[in-house]
C-alpha cells in the first residue's frame, strides 16, 4: 500500500467527519456519553470490589483441635493448610492467648472476675487456628478439607457473610456484562447510522469511483476511517474529564464524609485509569471500526 494512498484515506476519513459534521457531533456526544457512563460504572464497580475484598480478607475460619493433641501435630495441620492455594494467611492461637483475648473483651472492667480463675485456664483446649482466604466463594472446599483432617474437632465458618459475598461479585459481573453490551449495541447504532449518511451523500462519486476501477479498499477505507476517529475522539473526551473529576471526587468525599472515609479505602486514581484508559480507548475505537465496517459492508455494493 502506497504513503500517498494510506494519505488520502485518512484526508478523506477526515472530511467526511466534516462534511456530515452534524451527525458526526451526535455521534461523538452519544459515544461520549456511553463512554462516560461507562468509566464512571467502572469506577463504582472497582471501589466496591475493593469493599468487598476488603470485607473478605476479614472472614475468618477456625479450626479447633481434639483434647490432647500434640502440638506436633498441631504444627503438621498447620503446615497442611499453609499448602492449600485458596488460603491467602492465617494465625496460630494458643490456649493461653485465647484466655488473654477473651479476658480483655469479656472481662473489661471487671478484672476481679478473671482474677477468680487464677492460674487456670478455663480455655486449655481452645487452641487454634484463623484462616483467611482470597475468595471467599471457595470456603466450602476449605472447610471440606479442614473438617477431614484427622485430630480436627470444629471447624467454624461464617457461612451467611460468604454466600453473600459471593452473590455480590456474581451480581456485579452479570450487570457489568449487561450495561457494557447495552452502551455498545447504542454506541454502534449512532455510528452505523452516521457512516450510512456519509454513503449516502457520496453515493455519486462512489459510483464514479467504482467505474474508474477504484479498488474495493479504496472505496471502503475513507468510510472506516470517519468511524474510527468518531470512536476515538468520542472516547478521549469523557476519558480525560473523568481523570480530571475522579480525584477531585474522592479527596471532596474524604475531607467532606469522613466517617466515610474511615470505612471505606478508595482506590486510587493511578489504579483505576491504568486500565480504563486503555480499555475506554479501545472500546471506542474498537466500537467505531465494527460500526463503520458492518455499515460499508452492506451499503457499499464494491
Amino acid at each position: 500500500m502506497k504513503f500517498s494512498t494510506i494519505g488520502f484515506t485518512i484526508k478523506e476519513g477526515f472530511r467526511n467527519v466534516w462534511t456530515n459534521k452534524v451527525f458526526s457531533i451526535a455521534s461523538i456526544a452519544t459515544m461520549s456519553a456511553c463512554i462516560f457512563l461507562f468509566g464512571i460504572f467502572y469506577s463504582i464497580l472497582v471501589n466496591f470490589q475493593n469493599v468487598v475484598q476488603d470485607v473478605e480478607s476479614g472472614v475468618a475460619i477456625t479450626v479447633f483441635f481434639e483434647e490432647d493433641t500434640t502440638q506436633e501435630r498441631i504444627d503438621q495441620i498447620g503446615y497442611e493448610i499453609a499448602q492449600r492455594p485458596e488460603v491467602s494467611r492465617f494465625n496460630y492461637i494458643s490456649a493461653e492467648q485465647a484466655w488473654e483475648d477473651y479476658k480483655l473483651v469479656y472481662f473489661e472492667g471487671n478484672e476481679d472476675l478473671a482474677a477468680a480463675f487464677g492460674s487456670e485456664n478455663p480455655l486449655a483446649n481452645e487452641a487454634s487456628y484463623e484462616i483467611y482466604m482470597e475468595d471467599i466463594s471457595q470456603q466450602q472446599d476449605l472447610v471440606t478439607f479442614l473438617e477431614n483432617l484427622d485430630n480436627v474437632r470444629t471447624v467454624r465458618q461464617s457461612e451467611t457473610v460468604a454466600n453473600t459475598l459471593t452473590d455480590a461479585n456474581k451480581l456485579i459481573g452479570i450487570v457489568s456484562i449487561a450495561i457494557i453490551i447495552i452502551l455498545i449495541c447504542v454506541a454502534v447504532f449512532l455510528i452505523s447510522n452516521t457512516v450510512r449518511t456519509g454513503i449516502t451523500v457520496r453515493k455519486e462519486e462512489i459510483g464514479i469511483m467504482k467505474m474508474i476501477g477504484a479498488t474495493d479498499f479504496f472505496v471502503r477505507a475513507p468510510f472506516i476511517v470517519e468511524g474510527v476517529l468518531i470512536g476515538a475522539i468520542g472516547a478521549i473526551i469523557p476519558l480525560a474529564i473523568l481523570y480530571v473529576g475522579y480525584g477531585k471526587v474522592i479527596t471532596y468525599v474524604a475531607e467532606k464524609f469522613g466517617f466515610l472515609s474511615n470505612m471505606v479505602t478508595f482506590v486510587s486514581s493511578r489504579s483505576v485509569f491504568t486500565i480504563l484508559l486503555p480499555v475506554g480507548l479501545i472500546l471506542g475505537i474498537g466500537i467505531g471500526y465494527i460500526g463503520s465496517r458492518v455499515t460499508v459492508h452492506r451499503h457499499i455494493n464494491v
